[in-house]
């Protein structure tokens, strides 16, 4: 078969050069999708329900140097191989359709193969992209040569007990730090630069959860308006790393940070968007699926009704929803996460809205193909999976019912600490059950202690400042006259919406973040901390800046007193958390999910020293309790008031007569650092209004 050159390009050399020939060694099996490099050239695979379909090469000034029309088919499996494909080679497909409707809108549109593992850029949308003709506008596949020097460095492969999962941005997080080159701020050598890493690692970080980065687009609404979707979950391709966070080679530069990640000992969490596409709904845009083959990607309401009308089903709330009960869709999303997972070695993933995954016929399943294709998989059942274990569709809200070996995201936890360290009343029978796993949701000998991802502040919502910094949402920059975002965030802002200079709301709300962060870190389960927190970032009181690339999403560097002081806080609480193994993972006698020696004895008492009664638990103005924790190596109390008052507590006996209690640290002294060595404690203390306290028997280390 002779290739047809276009105009432009009928003359060029390299053109002429490239040649259809046969894979023989391949014949007659299905091919690996995508753009797969041999020594003689390059095989290109693609599945469509097109009744002709065209393979479009471009030279590096994107202009169409020669184009294919298949003729290899297997079903709706197309496949050729060009000779003289090398690396960097830029490609697409132009479809033409049988079904008359569609062909005008289908025919002489450049589509990003599905398999793409690089783009040459960014997907940026404009009028031009939806264009019959829309070539010259439109990014381009790239041929990938998936070499590179690991440097035998493997995945950390580190213990659930380990874990903390820090959520940050790839351009976010540098993008305004002085100790990344300028070159590299915002992007992925950025990220993994040696000043981020000394940051992370003395933070007590081991596990970045990196929101995005498989290619995206903005939608159009948002580009009307003159801003875009900074956050990245609206994908044009399930492979590509975005080009945006690159310098040059976006495949090259992001398996370049994942190594320096894992030279430091830090796993790589990708939060991963399967659940719907960039192209939306109806009129959305046709940039891949929809033109290659829709129907085998996309959930249609009354697709199995020929007398209704038929519509892109909207779970998500995008405009569309992936189908992954079609086998083309759920081989797409597994041949992605082995992609991430062994040619990129990311070491877990986060789901977007992962309920849609499981939906079969529309439903939820629990047993449902996605999860028992990830259960036997040889590579993906040992990465971690973590779930957003809800989406907007019917019987959407999942939590607690995914596969014994996930993670879910627990809003459930999220709402409780807020509400209690806000000061509501009727929350501490629920606040015992959150901050030792929320057992009543992730059953004890069913489910492991690590399995609930506790978060006090996530991407979508205030950061840890604004928290107690407002008590309303303030989007107008958004363009929804601020009607979008959470509108429930159990907010408070200590008498002053906003920046205050009042030192006696700046200590109230100082304390209050320790109290948070000390909670969560003190929690049974797996600690969810998004980045900046730590330094005091601030949104301005947007609770959902994913449209906002400016100062109001990026991490600012430049600390106050206050702002060093909140970051020692942590660095504190987390060393602390990763040193106790009763914080890090508690192991209750009558759990037998794991079987441990070290057994942990779980005590709740009454500020008066008594052992809590079934009526105190359902008080509704009860705001103080203590908690002892204790095993055969460590033993310590925990003090709770989110009172307004200061409250005298009895405190536990303990069975040694010549051993006292002993404060590690109180949220309402010293800024929350460590008492002194000798701060032992009298029989009957006091609890201070708004505060936590951690008492530790004085025979024992409180390893620091």
């Amino acid at each position: 078969m002779k290739p047809v050159s276009s105009q432009d390009s009928s003359q060029d050399v390299s053109a002429c050069s490239l040649q259809t020939s046969p894979f023989k060694q391949l014949e007659g099996k299905i091919l690996p999708l995508g753009a797969e490099l041999a020594e003689a050239g390059c095989n290109f695979s693609v599945y469509s329900n097109c009744h002709r379909i065209w393979l479009v090469l471009f030279d590096q000034h994107e202009q169409e140097q020669v184009r294919f029309l298949l003729t290899e088919k297997r079903g709706k499996f197309w496949s050729t191989f060009i000779q003289g494909v090398k690396a960097g080679q830029g490609y697409g497909y132009i479809v033409e359709s049988d079904d008359a409707s569609g062909q005008d809108a289908i025919n002489e549109k450049l589509l990003i193969d599905p398999y793409a593992k690089a783009l040459n850029k960014s997907v940026v949308w404009c009028d031009a992209v939806d264009l019959a003709a829309n070539a010259h506008v439109m990014a381009k596949s790239v041929v990938v040569d998936e070499k590179f020097d690991w440097q035998g460095v493997a995945k950390p492969n580190l213990k659930a007990s380990e874990i903390i999962l820090y959520e940050l941005h790839v351009k976010g997080f540098t993008w305004l730090n002085s100790d990344v080159p300028s070159e590299l701020r915002g992007t992925y050598l950025g990220l993994s630069h040696p000043s981020v890493i000394a940051h992370l690692t003395a933070l007590g970080i081991k596990a970045v959860q990196i929101m995005p980065v498989a290619s995206f687009m903005a939608e159009p609404r948002l580009m009307e308006l003159g801003l875009t979707n900074y956050w990245g979950y609206n994908p044009v391709n399930f492979f590509a790393p975005d080009p945006r966070y690159a310098n040059q080679d976006a495949v090259t530069e992001f398996k370049t940070m994942v190594r320096q990640f894992h030279q430091a000992g830090i796993e790589v969490i990708l939060d991963v968007v399967f659940n719907h596409t960039a192209e939306g709904g109806e009129g959305g845009p046709i940039l891949s699926y929809k033109g290659l083959a829709e129907n085998s990607y996309y959930y249609f309401e009354h697709a199995d009704n020929p007398d209704l009308p038929t519509r892109h089903a909207n779970f998500t709330g995008c405009g569309n929803t992936v189908n992954i009960d079609l086998p083309w869709a759920l081989k797409l999303t597994l041949d992605a996460l082995r992609y991430w997972s062994t040619e990129m070695q990311v070491d877990g993933f986060r789901f977007d809205l992962a309920v849609t995954l499981a939906r079969e016929k529309g439903a939820f399943e629990p047993y449902s193909a996605f999860f028992k294709a990830l259960f036997q998989d040889p590579v993906l059942s040992q990465v971690r999976l973590i779930a957003e274990p809800w989406d907007i569709g019917p019987g959407g809200y999942r939590l607690g019912q995914f596969p014994s070996n996930w993670y879910e995201c627990n809003d459930r936890y999220r709402d409780n600490i807020r509400a209690f360290w806000r000061g509501d009343s009727g929350q501490i029978a629920e606040f015992a059950t959150r901050i030792l796993g929320s057992r009543d949701i992730f059953p004890k000998n069913k489910r492991s202690i690590h399995t609930s991802v506790n978060y006090v502040c996530y991407h979508d919502g205030f950061t840890l400042e604004d928290l107690v910094s407002y008590e309303h949402r303030h989007n107008h920059a958004n363009g929804e006259n601020s009607r979008d975002g959470h509108g429930h965030n159990l907010s408070s802002n200590a008498g002053v919406e906003g920046p205050s200079f009042d030192p006696k709301v700046i200590q109230r709300r100082e304390q209050r973040k320790r109290n948070l962060i000390a909670t969560l870190f003190l929690s049974q389960g797996t600690p969810h901390f998004l980045a900046g927190d730590e330094m005091g970032r601030t949104q301005q009181g947007n609770n959902n800046a994913y449209c906002q690339d400016n100062e109001v999403s990026w991490v600012n560097w430049q600390l106050s007193d206050l702002q060093k002081q909140q970051l020692a806080f942590c660095q504190q609480m987390i060393q602390l958390r990763l040193k106790s193994s009763i914080f890090s993972q508690l192991s209750l006698a009558d759990d037998g999910f794991q079987t441990r020696s070290d057994i942990v004895q779980a005590r709740w008492y009454h500020p008066d020293g008594h052992f809590m009664q079934k009526s105190q638990w359902h008080s509704a103005t009860a705001q103080v309790l203590q908690l002892e924790l204790e095993s055969n190596s460590e033993h310590w109390l925990l003090i709770f008031n989110a009172s307004e008052y200061d409250v005298a507590v009895v405190l536990p006996q303990i069975k040694d007569s010549l051993v006292n209690w002993q404060c590690v640290f109180d949220t309402s002294v010293n800024n929350g650092m460590l008492c002194p060595d000798n701060c032992v404690m009298s029989q009957c203390s006091t609890s201070h209004a708004h505060s936590l306290m951690l008492l530790t028997a004085k025979e024992f280390n409180p390893y620091f």
